[in-house]
């Protein structure tokens, strides 16, 4: 899980909790001001808890007189809320999740309601980097490319697409048992980033962590990590650089489009080299052909490439002007 992701979570149970303890005082105070006994009742109950513990080690009452007790002023005090019009357990805690009281976690173990609240910060997270909002498996059209044979291959764009749309849609929906990682390479507005988007979805709907970037960013952050002289901007891109590096899964968009120096092309080595190391899977996507790449970047970077991903080519006319000839936008 994203470390920065699963405290925005926390922080968010925190705040839940702080209310459920609110809420809960307040109508302590309230039964207890309207029903004195209910007060009494309270603390008798309480007190019986250290005579429990002691009857446990061997020495007080029997353990079954004090359970028998508890009841019967448990009994009591359910009966008295009643007759003034609220709920028998109205006094036991005004608890969002009473599995875990708020609290995360049951028995050192996460509760599924701290899952839900950092699976909806994920989500948050990944729509205010894709911009677009609209990217799933549903939505993909393969409609838009073309099913006449290109002369050049003798295969039709939209044949070749179908076969890129499943190969994504398997990786996404069985990405736990998966160890591919995917260079995804042709020309602007063929449905790459889309693509990755719809795969990055439904990974973090299963609980992985996902991290989407582009190249220009991601680069950026290892420079403002290693150069930048703000304490607070260094600190930020030095969380940037190590989700990119631990995430479970690593969008990388548009690579080839960010300004190639010596030290972006250091980084962007030890970036890719980093996750193929610690078996991290990396989707990486680019309008770059194969001899662009292999002239832009370094021999080490084309044999990671080439080597440990595997290479889908999109196919067809750019889906962004086709859209707009159709009014499709």
């Amino acid at each position: 899980m994203d470390g920065r992701l699963l405290a925005q979570a926390r922080e968010e149970k925190e705040d839940i909790r702080r209310r459920a303890v609110q809420t809960d005082r307040q109508r302590h105070e309230q039964a207890y001001a309207r029903v004195p006994e209910l007060r009494r009742l309270d603390e008798q109950i309480a007190a019986l808890v250290p005579q429990a513990a002691a009857s446990a080690l061997g020495g007080g009452r029997p353990l079954d007189q004090l359970r028998r007790e508890s009841l019967d002023l448990q009994a009591r005090r359910a009966e008295l809320l009643v007759e003034n019009g609220w709920p028998f357990d109205w006094l036991d805690g005004a608890w969002d999740c009473p599995k875990c009281r708020d609290t995360g976690y049951v028995e050192g173990r996460m509760c599924p309601c701290l899952k839900k609240l950092y699976d909806k910060a994920q989500a948050r997270d990944l729509s205010a980097l894709l911009k677009l909002g609209s990217e799933s498996f549903g939505t993909f059209d393969l409609g838009l490319y073309d099913d006449r044979p290109d002369p050049a291959s003798g295969v039709a764009p939209r044949a070749q697409m179908e076969t890129v749309f499943g190969i994504c849609y398997d990786y996404a929906l069985d990405f736990g048992r998966r160890r591919e990682n995917y260079l995804f390479r042709g020309g602007t507005g063929l449905g790459k980033t889309f693509l990755s988007a719809c795969i990055a979805r439904e990974v973090a709907r299963q609980g992985f962590s996902v991290v989407y970037e582009t190249a220009v960013a991601a680069l950026e952050a290892f420079e403002s990590q290693r150069f930048s002289r703000d304490e607070e901007a260094a600190a930020q891109a030095d969380g940037q650089v190590r989700r990119m590096c631990e995430c479970d899964l690593l969008i990388l968009d548009d690579l080839g489009t960010e300004m190639v120096t010596e030290f972006s092309r250091s980084a962007l080595y030890t970036l890719i080299n980093s996750r193929l190391l610690g078996r991290k899977k990396t989707v990486i996507s680019t309008n770059l052909t194969a001899a662009q790449t292999a002239k832009r970047y370094t021999p080490q970077i084309v044999s990671r490439l080439e080597g440990e991903f595997q290479v889908l080519s999109f196919a067809g006319s750019d889906i962004r002007a086709l859209k707009k000839e159709r009014g499709l936008d």
